[in-house]
């Protein structure tokens, strides 16, 4: 069963459903097409087009029936199935004229009846497993349309062949960029193309700039980015590249212009510096890097590199980590690494020396060292004809430690200069004028790029970005500081105590990790030590506190302030010592230093991502 319409010539999914839910099955439906749908069972989990059940199903009335927007995919753990639907939506914006949704709420519909056959251990694991799914229901920035394919970019989509867009969605996309492609395989299997959404995890921001005052038509602006699901985490827990070249926080980014049917895009990627590293948490504020020696790390930065040659083009590598430091000896190693690398420049900034906190406009340092590079490469744009006019001939990677606010601020402000030359190209602006020039243009453009960098920041951190200030304003606001002090505690708290259960959730739901009735996650949690020496400090210091008022009444008071005193030092110093053991930590999936170790090099072969 195919399923789907076509629309002018492009596929389209079905858009609205409707589930029935019976003791024994779920029916879903399309809402315009009644004949399209298909059964999954409640008892295994097996699925069948809607027509083999079409007369069992008409001598019965389903015990509820609900509205749903999509079909996420099925999942498999311990105990069976489960189908995830979309159950809430709402419309963000359109990109290239089609209608953008991003997920409000999923729900999970249990598909097996054996938990009750199950052992005691499986019934725990399993218990776990379904805490991981809930935490997936909170899943930042999934988006997805109805009408076309979210994952390639306008200059892809401009070279593809004819009869492309009249495809399956899932068949157009990108695997690089769909978050549910594991969750996939069984409808794949079935043929319910019209039901196979992919989902997109990152984010689309839009708005029309309508008072540029020598222009009547209206010019939108678009930024449209595309997370990479292949080494997919949060911020602590994955950092830097795995064995095969993927790296930590990547994020394909394009800004698209359009006015009065011209379309330009320019494309910037951001991703962790592709080394084999990781900075564990152990309660400290900014825990220590640790470089991994291994002798594939150079084949590891030469695959990555070479993936995004065969992508984009030539690659300007615009590394804003500090100098000094662990920063620096990090910086250092990337730089020693793609000195003879073909097909890229690496270009060190520290934007931290140079721009500090608060001076934006010290970027053009940055973009006077590549201007000319920038001019090379260029950007896309087609004619209202659909006639390729310009193309883009290469690409910026930027990155800081965490790819998150200096990565930000720095691709604003190329994308400013960018935008410029385009509206140029397209004569909205003469060749003096400049966005920066139109203050309400200018103020609606940087606000955008904040969002994006919120955005972008609570997909990966968990807290909105910081130096967001600078983007929004070009320099550090006193409310600014303050915010970005709270999502700094946030930072700390969620990468500390909570982003081991948020990185099982992701490695889970994009198949890094694969559920099997022999294997149980891994139980370095099975006791926390956090609750027991909060405790301790806390009543240490609350007793010492309480004996030093009453200590000057006599000696043995004093010697009783003296040894809490003491107890709640010795507590501190334990938990310093040993600060790993109270952190959040990943149960599901190794650390890149422990896949190095067991990781013969022998078996690690090149690979070059097609599409």
């Amino acid at each position: 069963m195919d399923g789907g319409s076509s629309s002018g010539g492009n596929f389209k999914l079905y858009e609205q459903l409707e589930l029935q839910e019976f003791p024994d099955k779920f029916v879903i439906k399309s809402v315009e097409a009644p004949d399209q749908g298909f059964v999954i069972g409640r008892r295994d989990g097996a699925i069948e087009p809607l027509n083999d059940y079409e007369a069992d199903s008409s001598s019965s009335n389903p015990s509820k029936t609900s509205t749903i927007y999509g079909v996420v995919g099925t999942i498999r753990l311990l105990a069976g199935n489960y189908l995830i639907v979309i159950t809430s939506r709402i419309e963000v914006g359109k990109y290239l004229g089609f209608p953008v949704y991003r997920v409000t709420s999923m729900n999970f519909l249990s598909c097996n009846q054996v938990l009750n056959l199950s052992t005691a251990q499986e019934k725990k694991d399993e218990a776990y497993f379904m805490a991981l799914l809930k935490t997936v229901q909170s899943t930042p920035g999934l988006y997805f349309s109805y009408e076309t394919d979210l994952t390639l970019n306008k200059q892809r989509r401009s070279k593809l062949i004819g009869g492309w867009m009249a495809k399956p969605i899932w068949k157009q996309a990108d695997p690089r960029f769909v978050w549910n492609k594991n969750l996939l395989d069984e409808l794949i299997e079935y043929k319910l193309d019209g039901f196979i959404i992919p989902l997109l995890q990152g984010n689309i921001l839009n708005f029309q700039v309508t008072q540029l005052k020598f222009k009547d038509s209206p010019v939108t602006l678009t930024i449209f980015s595309r997370r990479c699901t292949r080494r997919l985490g949060t911020r602590m827990w994955r950092r830097g590249a795995n064995l095969e070249g993927d790296v930590a926080n990547f994020i394909e980014t394009e800004q698209l212009v359009e006015f009065e049917g011209f379309k330009s895009s320019l494309l910037q990627i951001r991703g962790s510096i592709p080394l084999l590293w990781e900075q564990i948490v152990d309660l400290s504020y900014k825990p220590r890097l640790k470089i991994i020696d291994h002798e594939q790390t150079s084949n590891v930065v030469e695959r990555h590199f070479h993936d995004l040659f065969q992508r984009y083009g030539e690659t300007i590598a615009v590394d804003l980590t500090d100098k000094h430091g662990d920063e620096g000896q990090l910086s250092k190693a990337y730089a020693n690494e793609t000195q003879n690398l073909p097909n890229m420049r690496y270009v060190p900034f520290d934007f931290h020396h140079i721009c500090g906190n608060s001076n934006f406009e010290n970027l053009k340092v940055l973009y006077e060292q590549l201007s000319e590079l920038l001019k090379k490469q260029g950007y896309f744009l087609v004619d209202a004809e659909g006639n390729i006019l310009e193309e883009q001939k290469g690409i910026v990677r930027s990155n800081c430690i965490d790819c998150l606010d200096r990565t930000n601020v720095t691709q604003s402000y190329l994308a400013q200069k960018c935008l410029d030359a385009q509206l140029q190209r397209m004569g909205v602006l003469d060749s003096t004028e400049s966005i920066s020039m139109f203050d309400e243009e200018y103020q609606k453009f940087r606000t955008l790029w904040a969002e994006h960098g919120d955005e972008v920041s609570l997909e990966y951190a968990g807290t909105y970005a910081l130096k967001g200030d600078l983007v929004r304003y070009g320099k550090q606001t006193f409310g600014g500081m303050i915010k970005d002090g709270m999502s700094a505690l946030s930072r700390y708290y969620l990468n500390n105590f909570q982003d081991g259960i948020r990185q099982d959730a992701a490695d889970l739901i994009s198949g890094h990790y694969m559920v099997r009735r022999d294997g149980s996650p891994r139980q370095m949690e099975s006791f926390s030590y956090l609750p027991v020496a909060s405790a301790l400090l806390i009543g240490g210091l609350t007793v010492t506190s309480f004996t030093l008022q009453q200590a000057g009444r006599n000696a043995h008071q004093f010697m009783t302030s003296v040894l809490w005193a003491g107890v709640t030092a010795g507590v501190a110093a334990v938990v310093k010592a040993n600060g790993r053991q109270f952190c959040s930590r990943p149960r599901l999936c190794r650390l890149v230093e422990e896949e190095a170790a067991a990781t013969s090099s022998s078996l690690v072969q090149p690979r070059w991502h097609g599409l």
